[in-house]
């Protein structure tokens, strides 16, 4: 071969290997970021290609999808009561994507999850179009429904969470007000761009969009003194529920002049546990936080959940209870003020773990993942979170929360024949208490074979309230009720 065929071949040669390492760069190292590139309609016109699996609620499903017109994106994403599944199942919209259960389990909805590959492989061959698969819920629809309706009625803004105390499945998961997601779901400038608008914060200051379950973070107020007992019982400062207590009245914050108030004249001084629960003692457990002190504190509470996020798939705000407190804030933080902070799940958890005799399971929202024919790809174990009580305490700390609902603060959660635990909260809001208060109440049922299945955490923030009428038994107890009547129906 002459010395110009050589340059030749040896140039042509580079080409081509040239070609090769582009080819395969773009295939293998580029193909994730070009797949995902907004500026690439393939991937979402294949992806609106076919219907969404769908999201089930006692198997039904609470999602579907329809044709649209005038678009590429051949399906649309519906909804079925979409205000009140909306915390639970989030949004998919052609126009500004998912979240929630609908973005986490986007794959399988979609079909593009490779644990279908081969079943959608097996349908290229013969020709069958694509489906999505199934994401079945541990809701229940009656919990769910008198749990967005109770806010409803109330008005105001709120959330309820359930749980099994037993598997920490979630019943009931719902946030007031809402947003239908169906209104959304498409592309269209004229009606869907005009829908999300109006539901961004800077538009509607009741901010719709907003999981008040999870992703909101309240003072729980006296809700606390749940876990203050807990503490008090675990590291023995106090052995039983009826033991008096060393609380005197007026009680002083440590290091300081300033007095810590009760609601009224009740009976705090040197009260047994029990009774400052029965009429919510702030003297009484915040003198048992400041004898405990902050690291046994913050121990016990880490215990419940606190200062953790939690994913039930969805991420849930992690709960605040502070670690860095002189005395006096310390006793604060144990009734449920200063810096102390939790979402609603965090409470229902606080209950679910003193109803479960002392076990805090794991939350979690779904059951299992389904392929289009219905097999199942992945089933959800119960899991054991912690262990915040022993079994013996967590019996003590029953019939103190029993009380309460009993002749206490929080009589409005009784359902004839059913124990019912629970604990009234209200909690102060705004610089130096200035604004309406949260109204609190964490509950759980038990019935007559022993077993608890449910347990419930309630918020109200109702800022055209009566300031008088706010209370954690008048307006959070009667929707926790409905809630635990709704899921003891059920099972029947």
């Amino acid at each position: 071969m002459n010395k110009p065929l050589r340059r030749i071949s040896i140039f042509c040669g580079l080409l081509i290997l040239a070609l090769l390492v582009r080819d395969n760069w773009i295939q293998y190292v580029q193909a994730d970021s070009l797949q995902n590139n907004t500026h690439n309609r393939r991937v979402s016109i294949e992806r609106y290609a076919q219907p969404r699996g769908d999201i089930i609620v006692d198997g039904k499903s609470i999602t579907g999808s329809t044709q649209t017109s005038g678009s590429d994106f051949k399906y649309k994403r519906t909804y079925k009561d979409g205000p009140m599944w909306a915390p639970v199942t989030g949004y998919a919209s052609q126009a500004f994507g998912a979240t929630q259960l609908e973005s986490i389990d986007d794959g399988i909805l979609t079909g593009n999850d490779d644990r279908l590959f081969f079943r959608n492989t097996l349908d290229m061959i013969t020709g069958k179009e694509k489906q999505g698969g199934n994401v079945v819920t541990t809701l229940n629809a009656a919990a769910q429904k008198a749990a967005y309706d109770g806010l409803k009625t109330q008005g105001g803004k709120g959330a309820v969470v359930a749980l099994d105390p037993q598997t920490g499945a979630i019943l009931a998961l719902a946030s007031y007000p809402s947003y239908d997601p169906s209104s959304f779901a498409g592309n269209s400038t004229t009606t869907d761009t005009k829908a999300w608008t109006k539901l961004q914060k800077k538009n509607n200051a009741d901010d719709p969009l907003l999981n008040r379950a999870l992703r909101e973070t309240y003072p729980p107020g006296s809700t606390f003194k749940v876990v203050t007992a807990a503490a008090a019982l675990e590291n023995g400062l106090y052995t039983s529920a009826d033991q008096k207590t060393d609380s005197p009245l007026p009680y002083t914050l440590p290091d300081t002049h300033t007095e810590l108030k009760n609601e009224g004249n009740i009976p705090c001084k040197n009260a047994d546990m029990r009774t400052a629960l029965q009429y919510s003692c702030n003297t009484v457990f915040g003198k048992i936080g400041a004898d405990l002190g902050k690291d046994k504190m913050v121990k016990e509470a880490e215990k419940f959940g606190f200062n953790a996020e939690q994913f039930t798939p969805v991420r849930s705000n992690a709960a605040v209870f502070p670690k860095t407190m002189d005395r006096p804030q310390t006793a604060l933080s144990s009734i449920g003020q200063f810096d102390t902070a939790a979402t609603p799940l965090q409470m229902a958890m606080v209950a679910s773990a003193v109803a479960n005799d002392g076990k805090l399971m794991k939350p979690y929202m779904v059951d299992k993942l389904q392929a289009p024919n219905l097999d199942t790809l992945q089933q959800t174990d119960p899991q054991e979170l912690s262990q915040p009580l022993s079994s013996k305490n967590a019996q003590i700390l029953q019939s103190m929360m029993e009380t309460v609902v009993e002749k206490g603060t929080g009589t409005n959660a009784k359902i004839p024949g059913v124990t019912v635990g629970g604990k009234t909260g209200t909690a102060q809001h705004g610089v130096a208490n200035s604004k309406n208060p949260y109204a609190w109440f964490i509950s759980y049922a038990k019935m007559p074979d022993g077993s608890s299945p449910v347990a419930v955490a309630t918020v109200i923030e109702d800022d055209n309230a009566n300031r008088d009428d706010i209370s954690g038994g008048g307006l959070a107890a009667p929707i926790a009720k409905s809630v635990m009547e709704a899921v003891i129906h059920s099972k029947k």
